[in-house]
């Protein structure tokens, strides 16, 4: 009988972690005999996701709610590829996901529940988690090539502000990301593993 896929995604500020674990996670995954890929959002290979490029280094102008809805057409790019995946037992894990839309448009004085709506036909994570580290903890890590979401302490203590709220929901898990790497993991792994039993 096929194993259940899993949908696992990673949320929080850029520079995080969430590269970082997403990888641990999935070499963790596949020592366990599962198959796993990674996916990061923004997908800039698409036609969708250039102008997500162009519009997040000041080439294109658009409205908070246009790079929204841009970001959510990204990943309904790749709702087949993944249902696809789901179907045949793997785990899945993202880079970002549906929350980072809900969080940053929030953030930008954007309705959430219209954020969730928009968001209602992609596969439903089966957990998200939150690697939660300060505005001044990812400016610290990042000091060069910053885009405009990354320069701006104060919408990004905003984005905190909504992905912790997000995470008081069930189906999350929140981790303190300001700690050590290898600390992050055990967590990560502690989380996930009831997900990859066979059920």
């Amino acid at each position: 009988m096929t194993a259940k896929g899993v949908l696992i995604a990673f949320e929080g500020l850029d520079q995080s972690g969430k590269q970082t674990q997403a990888e641990r996670l999935k070499a963790a995954v596949e020592a366990r005999g599962r198959t796993s890929v990674l996916i990061d959002f923004p997908s800039y290979e698409t036609d969708i996701g250039h102008e997500i490029e162009e519009g997040l280094h000041g080439r294109r102008d658009y409205e908070a709610d246009v790079m929204q809805l841009l970001y959510v057409a990204n990943r309904y790019e790749k709702r087949p590829q993944i249902e696809r995946w789901l179907a045949e037992g793997v785990v899945v894990i993202c880079d970002r996901y549906r929350a980072s839309s809900i969080a940053y448009g929030e953030a930008q004085g954007l309705d959430p529940a219209w954020l969730t709506d928009v968001q209602t036909y992609l596969p439903p994570p089966d957990l998200t988690v939150l690697l939660d580290i300060a505005p001044e903890t990812a400016a610290g890590r990042k000091t060069a090539n910053r885009d405009k979401y990354e320069r701006d302490l104060a919408l990004l203590s905003r984005v905190r502000d909504s992905y912790r709220r997000q995470a008081q929901a069930p189906g999350w898990l929140r981790i303190d990301g300001e700690r050590d790497k290898d600390a992050v993991a055990a967590d990560v792994l502690s989380g996930v593993a009831p997900l990859l039993s066979p059920r």
